[in-house]
């Protein structure tokens, strides 16, 4: 007996921006980039100072507002949520410059990121586990987040992040400023989150460092989408090698 094959609805992108503008006064930071991100997925955005990657994201988390264009999370539109309602949907934000709380402790700064939740035992698992993936803040958990070399503040600022079980974790330029020793090492530790399952949202200068953990990347030049494919592609793209490869 021959069975009729169903098909289900393809589920909608995890996120998806349509048609994104976002201006700041007179200037306009971006003009119209479209991109999604698939549940699972580490997508990479690339480009330099200024074309618009960080504004991506604080359009996103909606600490900025949009001028055009939609943002859509499960397929739902965000225009109308606040900013800090945006991390109860599942959006994590892990921003430029780590905004750590220097004079508290890295315990503390931990806690902080869970201020949402109130599941303390899920709450002090998730603790451990962020201790486990980042040794050094163990060592240090009793220390100034002030007193952490460079490193190791951008390490507590992924794991603050954590600590708000996202569903997408966006990062923005984790690698700023860190030795190179540093740097292999949050990506591997970015790349051991994507394996898990996390779904990431990197936005990068380094980008050979971003493409070789990503599975697609997007290539933003003065606010307009220049490039995007497959990671694998892009790390061979004699455009991209020029711009930003050193190729």
């Amino acid at each position: 007996m021959s069975t009729a094959h169903t098909h289900a609805p393809s589920l909608p992108a995890l996120l998806q921006i349509e048609q994104l503008q976002v201006n700041y006064g007179s200037v306009q930071a971006l003009a119209g980039i479209s991109l999604t991100v698939q549940r699972g997925e580490l997508v990479t955005l690339l480009g330099s100072n200024g074309a618009g990657k960080s504004t991506t994201l604080r359009a996103i988390s909606r600490l900025v507002n949009a001028t055009a264009g939609r943002i859509l999370w499960h397929g739902a539109d965000l225009a109308a949520v606040p900013a800090h309602r945006t991390l109860k949907r599942g959006i994590g934000h892990c921003p430029e410059g780590r905004r750590l709380l220097n004079r508290q402790s890295v315990a503390f700064n931990l806690e902080l990121g869970a201020y949402l939740r109130r599941d303390r035992e899920g709450i002090a698992a998730d603790l451990e586990r962020c201790y486990g993936l980042f040794p050094r803040l163990a060592e240090r958990r009793q220390q100034q987040a002030g007193a952490l070399s460079g490193g190791e503040q951008q390490m507590l600022a992924i794991a603050r992040a954590l600590m708000g079980q996202p569903e997408l974790l966006m990062l923005d330029e984790p690698s700023l400023g860190l030795a190179p020793k540093l740097v292999t090492d949050v990506m591997t530790i970015l790349a051991e989150l994507h394996r898990s399952g996390l779904t990431i949202l990197l936005v990068e200068q380094n980008a050979q460092a971003a493409l070789e953990i990503a599975d697609r990347g997007y290539v933003l030049e003065a606010g307009r989408l220049h490039l995007n494919g497959q990671a694998s592609d892009l790390l061979r793209n004699p455009q991209l090698k020029a711009a930003y490869l050193g190729g």
